[in-house]
Formats: C-alpha cells, sequence, structure tokens
C-alpha cells in the first residue's frame, strides 16, 4: 500500500541514508567496471535482423542468397560528356575512365572481383551493339548517353576480408577521388548509412540531450549537485545495461537505438521527483533528515513506477520479431537499473561534502504554482466543461488515426541535402531505378528451348509493366534469354547448340547465367529494377502485380524477394504485432496499478490518462502528416510505459495528503503544488532535451523526439487534468483517507 509512508519504507530510507558511502562507492566501482565491456557493444548491422526468424519475406530472401549467391551490390555512376562518339560507340578516354575505376573497385577488400560489370567489358565485342546498348541501358548506361556506372558485387560478410564499413569507406573515397565524381548506390550502402547515422547521431545527440537537459535542470533549481545527480543515474544505468548485454553475447539492432533517449526520460523524472520533496522537506529540517523523510515517502512510488514502466517494456517480448524482443528485455533490464542506481546513488550523493544541497526556487516558479493553483479550480469546479473539452480534444485526435500512413520509401529516412538521398536522385534520374529485386520460380535441371520461351514470355509480360508511362512500373527486366538473344543462333555454315551459346555468353558477360540459374537447385530468376523514391502503396502494389503476372506462367511456387522487398515490408514486419504488445501492457499496468492502490476501479481508470498522450501522439501524426516509419512503430508502447509513473507519483501524493487529513479539495490542490510541480519541471527539462533529436541525419530520430516530447506533454495534461476527475469519482470525497 502506498497511501502513506509505511515503517517499511522508514526502515528502507533510513538504512540508504545511514550506508550511503559505502553504497555510492560500490555503484560507482562498478559503473568503472561495466566501462570497458560497455564499450564494446555493437549494433547487428543488417535489416534480415529486423525480421522474425519464421517471417516469409526473410525466409525467401535467404532462400533466394543461398540459390544464387546473394544480390549485395554496389553502383558507382558518374556523368561523362566525353563517354561515346557519334556512332554511339565507346570514345578511348571514356573506356579508360571506365576500365581505371573498375579496377580500382575491384582491388577494394570485400569486393568480388570478378563480379564488377561495366559498360566497356559489355561492349568489347564488335558485333550486335545496338543490341547490347538495348541490353545494358537503365543499368550500365543511362538513356541520355552520357551517364553511365560500374557495378559491383559484395563479399558476403561472413567471409569478407574486412569490416564492411571499412569498405564502404574506400567505395565513398574511390568515388569521390574519381574524374568526374561519382555517387554510389545500393541497398547496402542505404542500409550501412542507416545505421552509421544511427549509431553516430545516437552518441553526439546523447550528450547534447544530456547537455541541454543539465542546463535547464541548473536553470530551474540553480544548483550544480541536483544537475549532476541525474545524469550520474542515467550514464551508470546506461553502461550496466550495455555490459550486461555484451556479456550474455548480446547485440543493439537499430530498434535498440533508442535505449539511451528511454533511460534519460526514466532517470530524469525519478529524481526530479526526490528534488522537489527534498527542497520541501529541507526547509524545516537538516539534509539528513530531510533526505531520509523524502526517501521514506517516494521509495513505494518510485518503486511502483518502475515496476509498471518495466512491465510495459516486458509487454515486448510478446513480439515475434527478434530486436523488438530484444529491446524490450534491454528496456526491461535498464528500468531495474534506474532503480538500482537511484537507490545507491542517490543518498551519498545529495549528503557527500559540506555545501548545501538545497535546490534553488525555479525561475517563475511561484507564477507556476499559481497557474497550477487556478487549474485545480477549474478542473474542481467546472468538471463537465473539462471533460467535454478533453473528450473533443480526444475524438479529434482519434480522427488522426485514421489519416496515418506507412513510409517504406527508404530514402526518406535521410535529410533531403544527405549525400545517400543526392546519390539515388541522380541514379534514379539518369540510370533507372536503384531498388533491386526479383522474381524467382522452379527451373528444369537442364535449359531446354520450351522452358526457355516460357521465360521469354514472363520477360515480355514484366516488360509491360516497365513500359507504362506511371511512376508505378519496373525500370529494367533482365533475364537468361536476353543475354541468350545477344548470340545469333545461326552462322553462316552451322547452327549453334544451346550448350555453345551459353558459352559464348559467359564470354561476353562473366557470371551472367549463374547469377540467374541454379540447375542443381532447380530454381530460376529475372532480376528486376525499380524507383527506390516512391510511396509504399505504389511498391507494395507493384510487387503484387509482379507475383501475379509469374504466377500465370509458373504456378503458385514463385517469390518476389529482394533488399528492395524486404525494405518495403520492414515497418509492416516491426507493426504486425505491435497491437498485442499493447494489450498486454495494458493489462500489466491495470494489474499492477491495482495491487499498488488495492483498488480495482482506480487501477482501471488509471488507464484514461495514458491512453490520452497516445491518442495524442498517433493522432498528431495522422494530421501533421508524420509517417510511421521505423523509430515510431512501437510509439503507443512506448507511450505508456513512460506516461505512467507520473499517474502512480500523483496519486500516492493525493493519497498521502489525504492521509493528512485534507479534504478532496485541499489534497487536489497540494497534489498539484508537489508533485504536480515535479512533473512540469520533469517534462519542461525532457522535451528542451529531445529537442536536440531534430537535429539528427536519420529522420526516424528527429520524428521520435518530436513524439516523445509530444507524448510527454500529453501525459502531464492527462495527469493534471484528467487524473483529479477519475479521483473524484473512484476516491472517498467527503471524509479524509486516515
Amino acid at each position: 500500500m502506498i497511501d502513506s509512508p509505511p515503517a517499511w519504507t522508514a526502515r528502507i530510507a533510513a538504512g540508504l541514508v545511514r550506508y550511503r558511502g559505502g553504497l555510492l562507492l560500490g555503484a560507482v566501482a562498478l559503473a568503472l567496471l561495466s566501462a570497458i565491456p560497455a564499450g564494446r557493444l555493437q549494433f547487428d548491422q543488417s535489416i534480415e535482423a529486423m525480421y522474425a526468424p519464421h517471417n516469409p519475406r526473410l525466409i525467401a530472401f535467404q532462400q533466394s542468397k543461398a540459390w544464387f549467391g546473394g544480390d549485395e551490390f554496389v553502383i558507382l555512376a558518374y556523368t561523362d560528356p566525353d563517354l561515346l562518339d557519334d556512332d554511339g560507340l565507346l570514345t578511348a578516354g571514356g573506356r579508360d575512365r571506365i576500365l581505371a575505376l573498375a579496377e580500382k573497385l575491384a582491388e577494394i577488400p570485400g569486393v568480388q572481383a570478378n563480379s564488377v560489370q561495366h559498360l566497356a567489358e559489355a561492349m568489347r565485342f564488335p558485333y550486335a551493339r545496338r543490341r547490347v546498348r538495348e541490353f545494358v541501358e537503365g543499368v550500365l548506361l543511362g538513356a541520355d548517353g552520357q551517364s553511365t556506372s560500374v557495378v559491383a558485387r559484395l563479399e558476403p560478410q561472413q567471409t569478407a576480408k574486412g569490416p564492411r564499413a571499412e569498405t564502404f569507406r574506400r567505395i565513398q573515397e574511390l568515388a569521390d577521388a574519381h574524374q568526374p565524381p561519382a555517387v554510389v548506390v545500393g541497398e547496402p550502402m542505404q542500409v550501412h548509412e542507416m545505421f552509421r547515422y544511427v549509431e553516430q547521431d545516437g552518441a553526439t545527440l546523447g550528450w547534447a540531450s544530456s547537455g541541454l537537459l543539465l542546463l535547464v535542470i541548473l536553470v530551474l533549481f540553480r544548483s550544480l549537485r541536483w544537475m549532476v545527480l541525474p545524469l550520474l543515474v542515467v550514464q551508470v544505468t546506461l553502461l550496466w545495461t550495455k555490459a550486461v548485454f555484451v556479456v550474455s553475447h548480446m547485440q543493439l539492432s537499430m530498434v535498440s537505438s533508442m535505449l539511451n533517449s528511454l533511460v534519460t526520460i526514466i532517470g530524469i523524472a525519478t529524481v526530479m521527483h526526490v528534488t522537489v520533496r527534498f527542497r520541501e522537506k529541507s526547509v524545516s529540517q537538516d539534509r539528513e533528515s530531510a533526505l531520509r523523510d523524502a526517501l521514506a515517502e517516494l521509495i513505494g512510488p518510485t518503486f511502483w513506477t518502475i515496476a509498471t514502466t518495466a512491465a510495459g517494456f516486458a509487454a515486448l517480448l510478446s513480439s515475434n520479431i527478434t530486436p523488438v524482443a530484444s529491446f524490450g528485455l534491454m528496456m526491461t533490464l535498464a528500468t531495474l537499473l534506474v532503480f538500482i542506481a537511484f537507490v545507491t546513488l542517490i543518498p551519498g550523493g545529495v549528503l557527500v561534502g559540506r555545501a548545501t544541497s538545497r535546490p534553488g526556487a525555479a525561475p517563475a516558479e511561484a507564477h507556476l504554482a499559481r497557474t497550477l493553483d487556478r487549474l485545480t479550480d477549474q478542473v474542481i469546479h467546472h468538471p463537465r466543461i473539462v471533460t467535454l473539452v478533453m473528450l473533443a480534444l480526444s475524438i479529434f485526435c482519434f480522427a488522426g488515426l485514421f489519416r496515418l500512413h506507412v513510409e517504406t520509401d527508404f530514402s526518406k529516412n535521410f535529410r533531403a541535402d544527405s549525400p545517400i538521398v543526392k546519390a539515388l536522385e541522380f541514379f534514379e534520374t539518369r540510370l533507372g531505378g536503384a531498388g533491386s529485386w526479383e522474381i524467382n520460380f522452379p527451373a528444369p535441371h537442364q535449359f531446354n528451348e520450351e522452358f526457355l520461351d516460357q521465360v521469354r514470355t514472363l520477360a515480355e509480360d514484366l516488360r509491360g509493366l516497365e513500359r507504362r508511362e506511371t511512376e508505378n512500373r519496373i525500370t529494367k527486366v533482365i533475364a537468361v534469354t536476353d543475354g541468350l538473344d545477344l548470340i545469333p543462333q545461326n552462322l553462316v555454315i552451322t547452327r549453334l547448340s544451346l550448350e555453345t551459346r551459353m558459352s559464348l555468353l559467359n564470354l561476353l558477360q562473366p557470371e551472367f547465367a549463374t547469377t540467374l540459374y541454379n540447375p542443381e537447385a532447380g530454381r530460376m530468376r529475372i532480376m528486376l529494377r525499380a524507383k527506390e523514391r516512391q510511396p509504399s502503396d505504389a511498391k507494395l502494389h507493384l510487387i503484387g502485380e509482379v507475383e501475379e503476372v509469374a504466377r500465370k506462367h509458373f504456378g503458385n511456387d514463385v517469390e518476389a524477394t529482394g533488399l528492395f522487398v524486404l525494405l518495403t515490408y520492414l515497418i509492416e514486419s516491426l507493426m504486425d504485432d505491435q497491437l498485442s504488445s499493447f494489450v498486454i501492457a495494458a493489462a500489466a499496468l491495470a494489474v499492477l496499478m491495482t495491487i499498488a492502490f488495492r483498488s480495482l476501479p482506480l487501477g482501471l481508470m488509471l488507464l484514461i490518462p495514458n491512453l490520452f498522450p497516445i491518442v495524442v501522439v498517433i493522432g498528431t501524426m495522422g494530421w501533421i502528416g508524420l509517417p510511421v516509419n521505423i523509430a515510431t512503430a512501437m510509439i503507443a508502447s512506448v507511450s505508456m510505459g513512460l506516461t505512467i509513473d507520473s499517474s502512480i507519483h500523483y496519486v500516492a501524493g493525493y493519497r498521502l495528503a489525504r492521509a493528512t487529513g485534507k479534504t478532496f479539495v485541499e489534497a487536489i490542490k497540494s497534489t498539484h503544488q508537489g508533485v504536480g510541480l515535479a512533473l512540469v519541471f520533469a517534462n519542461l527539462a525532457l522535451v528542451a532535451g529531445f529537442t536536440v533529436l531534430t537535429l539528427s541525419h536519420f529522420i526516424p530520430l528527429v520524428y521520435f523526439g518530436l513524439l516523445v516530447s509530444v507524448a510527454m506533454l500529453g501525459g502531464l495534461i492527462g495527469n493534471l487534468v484528467l487524473l483529479p476527475l477519475i479521483l473524484r469519482v473512484v476516491e472517498p470525497a467527503d471524509q479524509p483517507m486516515v
């Protein structure tokens, strides 16, 4: 029960204060020991890690890699006005520049040297140049006759000679040094840039936001001690959490990039309540007594806030998606460690040294207190009007849910002026689509003309999707028959066999046939390209059309796959089981709050102010056009876990006031001036700190910072306005709670 400080919390508080020195030294020593393993924590930098192991799209992608060797390509493209002569042939200078670039690219560790394809190789034979040009146009040659590209396949990460990041760094350096300058595109490069931005921005912006948070706290409380303590709790928690994950041989995924931000919210909100309560009591008590009494009152509510927040994140363990489940485990662990850091660091941190540690009055605090007092009067004396206003706001935001859309244009994850977006723009306007994918289907273990005729027919039907004048189209179709048809069947005195033509094709374009046909597995594929920069519904529709066309020729055993397809379905995969996780989280929170307050009606009703910020956040996304992306797919579950602690502290403060003999109105006013003030201070600091995320190069982090801020403000409104109305209904208002 957390109505008033029971004897057990007083004993715990006394013990924490008595042994504060040892607890502080132990926590700091453990943090220092954790620093070395924590520094070894790494991202799992693969899109495959974002999918559940049994996801059909992932299984199809992995099968394709096993059959055809994978399609992790990088493309260097540039414009050369002196590329072709008047007859459409390569100039000597154009050929030399291509060969020099291709040779340097093949020498980079991590690039398959024998996989490099370029225009000079394709046009080295003197016959059928017109047909060869048609064959490579849109891949190695632009329709303008001036843009060209060099394509290379990457070594699998498991067998590569060096780290993939080093390979990409050298490829980018090669492109920058080339004259004329080249751009680099390809899904592997995009994924690498995404993780690089997440990792770099996560570290840089994490410290920047922490610095801004500390500055706001310093301005609010005018105490260096109370500025450092929240940061200490947050950083120690992060070190412990990362060290545990390293020792457990677990890795961060891109979803886990929000760890620093969320731990900052939980840690600062936890310490802020102690700050305000200690300041109140230190007016009439010595430091030690004030801290002991403040902790006695807050240990219970803090325990339940940590328990409910951890339960909200633990609900993500029900996810079928490994990164989401591991993120839930990480945040559950981190939340529990916040409590341990809190009880071990705060007592010693507050009382160490002889200098005064009482926080000062915040600027405009008296004005804020009067504002909260007026808000209390409005809520208490005009409950119907307030209820109608909040209901109208909820309905308005709820309507925004129907305007949500999912963002799968991968380039929209980066700022418009970033190199990767500029490279995509160059390639898609000059050389066709940057999205590489395939449709694969059953094939005989040995070629025959009848089967090849089927492949030709399918390829021609797919080109029907290429020829239409819309953005939602295929930009290139490459089938094995396209290469074979370059080789004439009849010479002057003889007819070439299929085997001979295949041999000649391998001379003309090495590895062309083997990347499209696996006789042992009995599978063949047709390679496709499409524009990466198009809306998600257009991509999904195009993928569905391709599968439908292929099934007409080869039955239901066909698969559309590739990184283009995986990236398109990525957010859908993340959102698949978010509803069930959210329901589990809500049920767990209701149970825990029922136990904490020994009231089933109150436990259920407390979901209302915590559902309110979720409706506000997601509805606001719909109304202002923010798409659901990688970082916002789990915002509902995350928001509930972050706002529940404010409700617990508010109800605990209210019941404590009632236990002293105050009436309902007096208790609400007292809670607004105490807990309410702490909530406002915490939200001001957090919103200010998270504005730093808007500077990120990675757009999902920008959205996450904005939406977390909206969730914090929505939770503040819910707890200061809705919660008093709920307490009026479920708590006795006519007699003191003694």
